[in-house]
């Protein structure tokens, strides 16, 4: 095999597993970040996203050999390979996934919910060793987030520009932690119309604000993970996995006990009561996706373990 040929197969990898990653963020309810760490890529995305932030600190700071430095460290092909494909994923799947949400929205969340059932499954097999107190952690994650996900506040009437750049900050720390999406923190603190609102009647300095708070919160979120992942491994995929325990509310395929849903409202994302389904017949197809979802999980996973 050429160099050449190797290089072109390892970006196709990297354009693959960002393909996967775009995908889930397009659905609401589940997080890029499940998939970059069942991918097995996740402590290398933070570790390059943490150089990014030390290249952007440095250019601020004029530190000519600081900036050296950090570029070369960011693992240029990997990172753009991967964002690349992102991007086509998400642009090319939202609409889509839009349209299954609206027309079969419960066999779409069973699909979802396979996908996550899987990851948490994978997920403990990465833990070296598991003991009590890492049981513990992730069994009392699960239960606070799971909790917490039934908590939903009112829309904020008039958000200041403050309560924008807070937004920013929450939702990205969401987007890089596996388990539920950026999305669904904001329609939890009730600024998810807010935000759509602004970008549909580009509010640019109300998205810039966001933005910033968004960058901020990356730059310190990723540098504070990897620091952690570095130290305590272990107990961070403990809380991880606690994390997408919780998680599994949100796309839970029968919200407030309703068969099937109107397109006009989500109630995917927006339902916090939970119930069973009100006929056998309304339980087939999400089970048969579920265990789709979690068959292509496992098959995916596999690929990753063969690199």
């Amino acid at each position: 095999m050429t160099e050449d040929t190797s290089v072109f197969r390892v970006i196709t990898r990297n354009v693959l597993r960002g393909s996967f990653m775009g995908a889930a963020d397009a659905v609401p309810g589940v997080s890029g970040g499940t998939i970059a760490l069942l991918l097995g890529i996740y402590e290398r995305l933070l570790q390059n996203i943490h150089h990014c932030t030390d290249l952007v600190i440095s250019i601020l700071r004029i530190d000519r050999a600081a900036t050296k430095s950090s570029f070369l460290s960011i693992e240029w092909r990997f990172l753009l390979s991967l964002l690349s494909g992102v991007i086509i994923a998400f642009v090319l799947l939202a609409q889509i996934i839009e349209r299954l949400l609206e027309n079969h929205p419960t066999s779409v969340a069973g699909l979802f919910f396979g996908l996550v059932l899987a990851s948490i499954i994978v997920a403990g097999f990465m833990v070296d060793t598991w003991n009590i107190y890492r049981v513990v952690l992730g069994v009392a994650t699960g239960i606070a987030v799971f909790v917490l996900l039934g908590v939903r506040a009112g829309p904020i009437q008039e958000p200041t520009l403050l309560v924008f750049f807070f937004s920013g900050a929450i939702a990205i720390s969401a987007m890089i932690l596996p388990g539920i999406s950026g999305s669904f923190f904001l329609l939890m603190i009730g600024m998810y119309g807010s935000l759509i609102e602004a970008v549909n009647e580009r509010y640019l300095g109300k998205l810039l604000i966001f933005g910033l708070g968004a960058v901020l919160s990356l730059s310190l979120s990723a540098r504070l993970l990897n620091w952690i992942l570095r130290n305590y491994r272990d107990s961070v995929l403990a809380l991880l996995i606690g994390l997408m325990i919780g998680s599994l509310r949100v796309i839970w395929p029968w919200p407030n006990g309703v068969g099937v849903i109107s397109g006009e409202e989500n109630e995917i994302i927006e339902g916090s009561a939970l119930a069973w389904p009100s006929s056998f017949g309304a339980c087939i197809w999400p089970v048969v996706f579920g265990l789709t979802g979690f068959i292509i999980v496992i098959f995916i996973w596999n690929l990753s373990r063969s690199d």
